[in-house]
């Protein structure tokens, strides 16, 4: 698992041991940033379920101007700390070792882009997106991006959101969802 391109180009990054977490596969990842190469540039990263931390990252090495990652495993932060290390990109990152959709409940900030790619079994998509909706932390024009297996029906959102695109990659899909801009008025 390596770094695609941006300020920390072919870096490598460390992995979980174990079957607890599925790392985004290069493919699918490259992918996804494809999708939105245009929307990183300055902008705030939400990594949920974070792993190994390797999409926020991702972000943080294209532009990003933050990240925060969010996930519940004591070693899966330990590592993304370190995997920040490795790309000297600390400085723009905060790691949070909690549960997710606790994080979501407590968080008074917004973000561009949020990351959600929970474990396959544990079936957190519907949660996850409707407590970012709940609690309003997409910001205009932001962006999600939910990695999840083809087979797996994805939630509806609700106005101000609205899914844009399905992307297929073999047997995982990458499903993006849009906030519309608000009246002025």
């Amino acid at each position: 698992m390596r770094v695609i391109t941006g300020i920390a180009r072919g870096r490598r990054l460390g992995e979980l041991e174990g079957l607890e977490t599925r790392p985004t596969t290069d493919r699918v990842k490259e992918g996804m940033f494809n999708v939105i190469q245009f929307d990183i540039e300055g902008r705030r990263v939400l990594d949920l379920f974070a792993g190994t931390g390797q999409l926020g990252i991702e972000a943080l090495s294209r532009g990003a101007a933050s990240a925060v990652f969010v996930d519940c495993r004591r070693d899966a932060a330990a590592l993304v700390r370190e995997n920040l290390r490795r790309t000297n990109l600390s400085e723009r990152a905060r790691v949070v070792q909690g549960d997710s959709l606790g994080f979501l409940a407590s968080c008074r900030e917004k973000f561009d882009l949020i990351f959600i790619d929970p474990p396959y079994a544990a079936g957190l998509w519907e949660s996850a997106i409707n407590a970012i909706s709940q609690f309003d932390i997409l910001s205009n024009h932001g962006i999600i991006l939910c990695e999840a297996p083809l087979d797996r029906d994805m939630p509806a959102v609700e106005p101000p959101c609205r899914l844009h695109r399905v992307y297929r990659y073999g047997r995982i899909k990458v499903t993006t969802y849009r906030r519309e801009e608000e009246s002025d008025t």
